[in-house]
């Protein structure tokens, strides 16, 4: 039985690729060659055309924030749109809440 495949995106081409993981092993992008982000198992690409989607996922992948299952299904809470990134961006700024952890609090 083979291993559960996971995701890997590329932000420049914006890609999404599923492969078998595997820790040790660098994934490149076969359009790009540049390196593969692994973003975990729960994740689902936005369309290529949807720019803002990928601006907002860009930001998401920068501060750590990953897709990985949960123990009740699935990653939890994850901003769509850039409004609710900046939204949460303020309210780590006010709040003193370490970014990361504010983008994926459920309000």
């Amino acid at each position: 039985m083979g291993h559960a495949k996971t995701s890997y995106v590329c932000l420049s081409c914006r890609a999404s690729y599923k492969q078998p993981y595997d820790r040790d092993r660098q994934r490149i992008c076969p359009r790009c060659a540049q390196p593969l982000i692994h973003v975990g198992s729960a994740f689902a690409a936005p369309r290529r055309r949807d720019t803002a989607a990928w601006r907002t996922l860009s930001v998401l992948l920068h501060a750590g924030v990953r897709f990985h299952k949960s123990c009740c299904g699935g990653p939890g809470y994850r901003p769509r749109t850039l409004r609710e990134v900046r939204e949460r961006m303020t309210f780590a700024r006010r709040s003193g809440e370490p970014f990361a952890r504010a983008l994926v609090r459920h309000f």
